[in-house]
Parts: structure tokens; C-alpha cells; sequence
């Protein structure tokens, strides 16, 4: 279990853009790593992926919307968030596997992953 804190949450207005860290207390060089989002009313559902290399991966409609990268030398990952929309807000969660790699985009993304933070809030409003 990687102990991991997000942080960079927070109410912003549509149209502007919001970078969130997750701090890991682990060497992310050797953790796939992902951001998750929680609506209301939802599932969680995944957002990005990186490998420890630092390969990313997004769902198909997000490319563009969000950037997820890494921070080697502080053990952080990010994502970034551009041109928020309402339909952006959530609770926004970073997870860690105990594997380099992560899988192929799939609706079961979410149990690969075994460490999760508490999640940060972002509020987007029209």
C-alpha cells in the first residue's frame, strides 16, 4: 500500500484550468499511477494513467481536456485539468498499482488499482 495525498482542489469557474498534485510516498518510477473521478451520483471512473516511465494513457474523449505527468525528483503526480466544464466537478482521486505498467483502457481500470488517496474536490461553476 503506497500512502498517497492529494492536493490543488478547489472551486473554479468554467473555462479555466486547475492542476492537481498527488504527493506518494514511494518512488513513482516503479508505480502505474492514475487519476479518478467521482461525480455526484456516479461511479468512479478513470480520468488518466501513467506508467512508472511515464507513458500516458486517457479515455479517448478526454485527450486534450486533461494532462496527467510526473514529478520524478518529488515523487508527485499530476493532472491537469483545461477548459473546465461543470460536468468536471467531482471528487478527484489519484491511485498507485505495485506494477510498472499499467493495463489497456478497460471499465475495469479501477480494480487494478491497489492504493488510493482521499481525493480532492473540484467545483466548476458555470
Amino acid at each position: 500500500d503506497v500512502p498517497l495525498v492529494e492536493s490543488g482542489g478547489g472551486s473554479v469557474q468554467s473555462g479555466g484550468n486547475v492542476t492537481l498534485s498527488c504527493a506518494a510516498s514511494g518512488l513513482i518510477s516503479l508505480l502505474c499511477m492514475g487519476w479518478f473521478r467521482q461525480s455526484p451520483g456516479k461511479e468512479r471512473e478513470a480520468v488518466a494513467t501513467m506508467t512508472g516511465s511515464g507513458i500516458p494513457q486517457y479515455d479517448d474523449s478526454a485527450k486534450g481536456h486533461f494532462s496527467i505527468f510526473k514529478d520524478y525528483t518529488k515523487n508527485i503526480l499530476y493532472l491537469r485539468i483545461n477548459s473546465l466544464k461543470p460536468e468536471d466537478t467531482g471528487m478527484y482521486h489519484c491511485a498507485a498499482a505495485q506494477y510498472r505498467t499499467c493495463p489497456s483502457w478497460s471499465v475495469n481500470l479501477r480494480s487494478y488499482f491497489d492504493s488510493w488517496g482521499q481525493g480532492t474536490q473540484v467545483t466548476v461553476s458555470s
